[in-house]
């Protein structure tokens, strides 16, 4: 029995920490959202994908190919 009790006072004591911890990190939601900068480029995605709905990007050597869905969603792939 005292080493039950023991046992979940220890458990207890690790609980109250982590919750400790996890009240000083930053909330997800909050760090998912780029936020934009003044000087941030913006490219229209028309200008961007032209009249065929998709272009292909060259970065460091590799090729990712930028589509626009019948939905009008934006797919990138390698």
């Amino acid at each position: 029995m005292i080493i039950i009790v023991t046992l979940i006072i220890i458990l207890k004591n690790i609980m109250s920490r982590m919750d400790n911890i996890a009240a000083t990190l930053p909330h997800p939601e909050k760090t998912t959202q780029p936020v934009p900068v003044a000087t941030d480029r913006r490219i229209n995605s028309k200008e961007l994908l032209g009249n065929e709905g998709r272009v292909i990007i060259e970065h460091d050597g590799q090729h990712y190919l930028l589509r626009q869905t019948h939905a009008g969603k934006l797919i990138l792939t390698k």
